[in-house]
């Protein structure tokens, strides 16, 4: 099999495209959970989430956080293919900690909130929300 100079160096450039770059398509969510934390460890309580018990529609259900005396907030869907939905970081200006947002979910599943405080301490809230039809997973 002969290779042409061009298809040659695209090869090349691949291999080297895929040694440096990352593997890690899909993150975990233990593996998202020691990135926002360092592993620490989380205390229940001091975070209230809300989101509903039946979601009708899975393609959007509203997601609230209160989180006072946090500065930053990590919503993490646990069965979605991405569970990662957001961060919400707060600044010494902030008027509260708190925010709200309408997300996706695949069906049936967990949705943590993580709060890392301004004393560098975690506090975690965790829902489980019954999706009935729709979804980002069918």
């Amino acid at each position: 099999m002969e290779f042409s100079r061009r298809e040659t160096i695209a090869l090349g450039l691949g291999a080297v495209a895929l040694t440096i770059l990352p593997l890690r398509a899909n993150a975990t969510v233990d593996d998202l959970i020691a990135d926002f934390t360092g592993g620490a460890d989380m205390a229940d309580g001091g975070v209230t989430l809300t989101a509903p018990e039946i979601a009708e529609n899975g393609n959007t259900v509203p997601i609230g956080v209160d989180a006072p005396g946090a500065a930053a907030v990590m919503l993490i869907a646990s069965g979605n293919p991405t569970p990662s939905v957001a961060t919400f970081n707060f600044g010494p200006l902030a008027g509260a900690q708190s925010a709200s947002t309408r997300i996706r979910l695949a069906g049936t599943q967990d949705v943590l909130a993580i709060a890392r405080m301004a004393d560098g301490s975690f506090k975690r809230a965790s829902s489980t929300v019954k999706v009935t039809i729709g979804g980002c997973g069918g």
